[in-house]
């Protein structure tokens, strides 16, 4: 195809092609270890990581649904399923009584520490197996630029133009 700014070339077409298909095989594949291995989604995973890392395990919800990429409402179902497992307690915020705490249980901590090796064992074997160091650092380096700009852009959720992404750091 010619490059007349309308189409992709042939170049970033194959890349485009093969960067989708290789996030969605990856997706599906840390979804299915993580369901068969813990009873876990990976989108339920991510939450209980995100809290798991940051001070007093605690974090705004808006701040928890931005370090996610999720929507407030679809992070606010998955919430209130965690909670009904005894693994996230929401609590107010203390100096802001229109924004809601999400906190990680001791027993949510638990739940993650034995579904962690599993889960990094099938990152590594399906992702940085299969690259060398230089493309590691190529990798990071090209999803930190892409991150940088939708959070720039104010693509992502929860993101203002010209903050930074919670997850580029």
């Amino acid at each position: 195809m010619a490059d007349d700014g309308k189409w992709l070339t042939d170049e970033q077409l194959d890349a485009w092609l093969s960067y989708v298909a290789a996030s969605a095989l990856l997706e599906a594949a840390l979804d299915r270890q993580l369901q068969r291995d813990s009873g876990l989604p990976h989108a339920y995973y991510q939450i209980l990581a995100m809290l798991s890392d940051v001070p007093g395990r605690t974090l705004r919800m808006s701040d928890l649904a931005a370090a996610t990429q999720s929507s407030q409402s679809r992070l606010s179902h998955a919430v209130a399923r965690l909670e009904r497992n005894g693994w996230i307690r929401r609590i107010p915020c203390p100096d802001d009584r229109r924004s809601t705490l999400a906190r990680l249980t001791d027993a949510g901590f638990a739940v993650l520490a034995a579904a962690a090796p599993g889960h990094v064992d099938a990152v590594r074997r399906h992702l940085f197996a299969r690259l060398t160091a230089e493309q590691v650092g190529q990798l990071r380096e090209i999803s930190r630029a892409v991150l940088s700009g939708l959070a720039s852009s104010g693509d992502l959720p929860g993101a203002c133009p010209g903050s930074p992404s919670p997850l580029a750091g």
